[in-house]
């Protein structure tokens, strides 16, 4: 039976827009990225397509997914069904994404809120395909990247500089739309498919609340682009609001995704950072250091400890090396071990703290990150080591856990 007889509908991107229309639209976005206009050109074409279909009532659409049907098993790409977007809901077709450090940590957890069979994904570009009711500012044709973090505008929380924790679509670990719990993804006999963090991006369709979709210039190459809604949205803010430059101050970073944070360090003005690439000065590897530990070498290297450390492989024992200065903790402990300090050392002005997101507003920071990518200002496309398709998912996994890969991108039509 075919998928339109069963009340599914299909996207067939066929339409072929003119000559005319395509030199038009990119006289539009003539923007120093000239060198990816070629590589945009099916983005465009997407686009158009998809903006052509705007006003039609949305039907549930099959695509393809890599599902993941138990803790720390292969990836399998399968046929799924992803609903309509409900009220204050946005439907997006992923262009590409991106492996994430949390990724993985939810693809290892045994117990709650390691759910199965689910589908991954956080990091993400796309271009929106419908909307539902009561959605505001977006239509079919709008390219956007999700966000895990929402940003309404209305509640308290969006009103306050010091807090980023929307309370109208608060951040959850657990699965289910934000405002009613359930699912938007079902495989091919009909049994539910959990989501993850609200945005599940490792679909070809997903469905996302409304105030977790930021719109963004389609002149941003889409690779850079979804690094936005997570790694390259989670360093420069993090930088700007933790930490205030001074001569002779330095910084630790604290695993792979650390290089995120070295360029935001630089602009800061903190010069002692510990590749090369991103502006790294110092190199610690605790294989190498016989009987010493990494805290005693770092302390003997900056003369006492590093003014600001960033831990961001989710590792307990890791978070309370913390010494002198400010300690900020982005890695996610899988298995939510404890913390413990001696309180006696906080007298001295030893400093632990927590941030999501780097403290940013997704609607009002992503794209003023955006522009900062445009202008060579933020250089994100270093991150990017591999790219692959989607039925390659796994091997962005093998050469994560290898640790040959910072970020790769899933094409989701290759």
């Amino acid at each position: 039976m075919s998928p339109e007889a069963l009340g599914l509908h299909t996207n067939a991107f066929n339409l072929t827009p003119s000559l005319y229309i395509f030199q038009t639209f990119t006289t539009e976005l003539h923007r120093p990225f000239q060198v990816e206009r070629r590589a945009n050109r099916n983005l465009f074409t997407i686009v158009l397509s998809l903006a052509s279909m705007a006003g039609q009532i949305p039907q549930p659409i099959r695509c393809k997914a890599a599902v993941c049907r138990a803790a720390g098993e292969p990836l399998a790409v399968e046929e799924i069904v992803v609903d309509p977007p409900k009220a204050h809901e946005v439907r997006i077709k992923i262009v590409c994404t991106s492996l994430c450090h949390s990724d993985v940590t939810f693809w290892r957890m045994q117990d709650f809120p390691g759910v199965f069979p689910r589908i991954f994904g956080h990091e993400a570009f796309g271009v929106v395909e419908s909307v539902g009711e009561n959605v505001e500012g977006f239509a079919a044709g709008d390219t956007v990247v999700p966000t895990f973090m929402g940003q309404c505008d209305s509640c308290a929380s969006c009103a306050a500089e010091w807090t980023n924790q929307c309370t109208a679509v608060p951040f959850t670990m657990g699965p289910g739309m934000r405002r009613d719990g359930t699912t938007r993804f079902w495989d091919g006999e009909g049994k539910p498919l959990s989501d993850t963090v609200a945005v599940t991006s490792f679909s070809q369709y997903t469905v996302v609340d409304v105030n977790q979709v930021v719109k963004v210039d389609p002149a941003v190459p889409p690779k850079i682009a979804c690094l936005l809604g997570c790694c390259g949205g989670t360093g420069e803010p993090e930088i700007r609001r933790y930490i205030e430059p001074a001569w002779g101050r330095s910084s630790m970073e604290v695993g792979q995704s650390a290089t995120r944070f070295v360029g935001g360090c630089l602009r800061a003005g903190i010069r002692r950072i510990g590749g090369k690439e991103f502006g790294v000065t110092d190199f610690v590897n605790p294989s190498q250091l016989g009987d010493k530990s990494v805290s005693e070498v770092i302390n003997a290297m900056t003369d006492g400890g590093a003014d600001y450390s960033f831990e961001c492989i989710g590792i307990s024992s890791v978070m309370t090396e913390a010494g002198r200065g400010k300690t900020i903790i982005l890695g996610v402990e899988k298995d939510s071990q404890p913390l413990c300090l001696p309180s006696f050392e906080f007298l001295f002005g030893k400093c632990v703290m927590g941030s999501l997101f780097g403290g940013a507003k997704p609607k009002t920071d992503i794209p003023i990150l955006a522009e900062k990518c445009m202008n060579k200002e933020l250089e994100l496309e270093k991150l990017v080591t591999h790219e692959v398709g989607l039925t390659e998912i796994n091997t962005a996994f093998d050469l994560f856990l290898q640790g040959k890969s910072l970020r790769c991108i899933i094409w989701m039509d290759k």
